[in-house]
């Protein structure tokens, strides 16, 4: 989970970054719709939309845009195209595997988009399936070392269904199966524990050791990925050199 440590650290950086240029509210109401298209509108029968509205709300997302979100998930918004998901896969410098996941209404113009980012900064967008492989869905949860000890919260998700705590730097990593990861959330939060980081990613199997030049270009290859409206999340398996995390 080292390499996964560091990209938790990047991308809480990023994320402040997308708040400022307004893409956090863009993102969130594309989940949320579709969410919606694919469980239906009611979050109490569909764990998916309950989570994103969930995350909307952290972000402090206004009311009247999670209705709307909604809305034109269950197909009552009217006037807009049809948001799809969409999978590109692909690779970065240093043989790097990276996977992209989008939302998007136009997939002919996303999958252009994506695939000229990629070229542009040393990567090749390849066939559906050709680094899928190696990543498995799995829930995160990460709290703050501060918040509980390392016995208790062991006990307490363990019991509540987590596949996995390790402990790294000043945080622990809670990892779960997506089946189990609403109940492993409900359960911590239920304690009056904050968490710092709840969601549903795409793990890599192992990690991609490269050199400082290599990383350098997998991490511009990601914020463009990231920067692309479309491009709801961006996962690698590279493993940041320390001196460049640090720099």
């Amino acid at each position: 989970m080292s390499g996964h440590s560091k990209w938790a650290g990047i991308k809480h950086k990023k994320g402040a970054l997308d708040a400022i240029k307004g893409k956090v509210f863009s993102r969130l109401s594309k989940e949320i719709t579709i969410c919606a298209r694919m469980g239906g509108g009611d979050p109490e029968g569909n764990s998916s939309l309950r989570l994103a509205i969930a995350k909307a709300r952290e972000a402090n997302m206004p009311a009247d845009n999670i209705k709307r979100a909604i809305a034109r998930g269950t197909g009552v918004g009217g006037g807009e195209g049809i948001i799809e998901s969409v999978i590109y896969e692909g690779y970065g410098a240093g043989g790097v595997a990276v996977l992209v996941e989008a939302l998007t209404d136009n997939k002919k113009r996303a999958a252009s988009e994506i695939r000229h980012i990629f070229s542009r900064h040393s990567g090749n967008m390849g066939e559906a399936g050709c680094v899928s492989w190696l990543f498995a869905k799995k829930g995160v949860l990460t709290i703050d070392k501060k918040a509980i000890s390392e016995d208790k919260l062991f006990e307490l998700a363990l019991s509540s269904g987590a596949e996995d705590i390790k402990t790294e730097d000043d945080e622990y990593t809670i990892t779960t199966q997506p089946s189990d990861f609403e109940g492993v959330r409900g359960a911590i939060k239920s304690q009056g524990l904050e968490i710092k980081q709840a969601e549903i990613e795409m793990l890599p199997q192992n990690y991609i050791k490269v050199g400082e030049k290599d990383a350098r270009q997998v991490l511009k290859l990601v914020e463009m990925l990231e920067d692309n409206d479309d491009a709801q999340h961006v996962w690698s398996n590279m493993d940041i050199p320390d001196e460049l995390l640090n720099e």
